[in-house]
């Protein structure tokens, strides 16, 4: 074979070797998303700067649009405080290097004293980079009616 004739099938054999398995992505996502949920319910500020993008944002049900910085804050002040902060009925796909979550979110717990309890519709843009997954965007819409259990 003509040394001309290997560069193809390197550069293939390159490409599979990098190739990810989706359903191992899938599932590296869904832990991600739950790590994501236990991080918001406890206050851990520090692990979500690890593991939100550094240009995250998010479009609140109120339709206020936030950066990383205003996120993290609210976090570490603890307001509000979750009690409850869970992620249910995920469906992902996988484009690549992104991934689109949608699912709904159930939290509860206390801001500015008053309890509350509430389900949101999110949809949330995942970004695989340097070998793990970033939560780069998320957006919610609150769910008419009481929260399911």
């Amino acid at each position: 074979m003509k040394g001309w004739m290997l560069i193809p099938a390197l550069v293939l054999a390159m490409a599979g070797a990098q190739a990810r398995d989706a359903k191992q992505d899938e599932r590296e996502i869904l832990r991600a998303e739950a790590a994501v949920c236990e991080a918001f319910e406890s206050g851990d500020a520090a692990y979500l700067r690890g593991a939100l993008d550094p240009r995250f944002t998010l479009v609140d049900s109120r339709g206020t649009v936030t950066n990383l910085e205003q996120n993290l804050q609210e976090v570490q002040a603890r307001e509000p405080r979750y009690e409850a902060f869970r992620n249910h009925g995920q469906s992902i796909r996988i484009y690549g290097d992104t991934a689109i979550v949608t699912g709904i979110t159930s939290i509860k717990g206390t801001a500015g004293g008053e309890a509350f309890a509430a389900d949101f519709r999110f949809t949330d843009t995942w970004l695989y980079r340097d070998g793990r997954w970033l939560l780069a965007a998320s957006h919610a819409s609150r769910l008419p009616g009481p929260p399911a259990d």
